[in-house]
């Protein structure tokens, strides 16, 4: 696997309790969807620490001072990609309120095991890409091939990939190697790093179709 100091992996005992709960074969789809929206809470408050900040004057109840927050110049953009990446959408917009969201349609074909566009929400014009931060979502990181098409479309606006961060539950090694092979100075952020793709391009030990399991079909 590529040695990057821009892959983060996330562990505690709160993110590896969730996932042992939604890898569980005997989980039902609430559990999943509870114990996933815990641990995409955890990965996407790690990914938001490269978010710019500015220095303010505030007032509480006793008093003024100076402080920090989110640089209101910004423009920030959660891009889950679907249908999984959907499970990050209700945690995100409770994080960042102001963020935008972007959705990004895909399937995979299984036979060929490539992206498969069906729908593209990404803004048309950008116009000060420095100042873009984009958050883009997807449970699981297999092939890496759909992760490269999304990131592609940010890339194409200008926006720099330093400034675009990929949050992932689960990964295997061959994605993460496709992704930074051709996007080095993006940021990963995952919970786990598992074992190996199967033939079928799912990752082992893993935790089946993430959509299926977090939608129930």
């Amino acid at each position: 696997m590529i040695e990057t100091s821009n892959l983060k992996i996330i562990t505690n005992p709160i993110v590896n309790q969730s996932l042992c709960t939604i890898r569980s074969k005997d989980t039902d789809t609430e559990g999943v969807r509870l114990s996933a929206r815990k641990l995409t809470r955890i990965l996407l408050y790690e990914a938001t620490k490269n978010l710019p900040q500015k220095d303010i004057e505030i007032e509480t109840p006793l008093a003024k001072f100076k402080t920090k927050t989110i640089n209101p110049d910004i423009t920030i953009i959660i891009s889950p990609i679907l249908r999984a990446g959907l499970i990050f959408t209700d945690e995100a917009v409770d994080i960042l309120p102001q963020a935008t969201i972007r959705h990004i349609g895909m399937y995979r074909d299984e036979k060929t095991l490539k992206p498969v566009w069906y729908y593209n929400k990404v803004p048309m014009l950008v116009d000060i890409p420095e100042n873009y931060y984009v958050y883009i979502t997807d449970p699981m990181l297999a092939t890496g091939n759909s992760l490269k098409e999304a990131i592609k479309l940010y890339v194409d606006k200008g926006i720099p990939e330093a400034n675009i961060c990929c949050v992932c539950m689960i990964a295997a090694p061959e994605g993460i190697n496709e992704v930074f092979k051709n996007y080095p100075a993006i940021t990963l952020i995952v919970a786990a790093v598992d074992s190996h793709l199967n033939e079928r391009g799912y990752i082992v030990p893993g935790m089946g179709d993430a959509g299926d399991r977090i939608f129930n079909t």
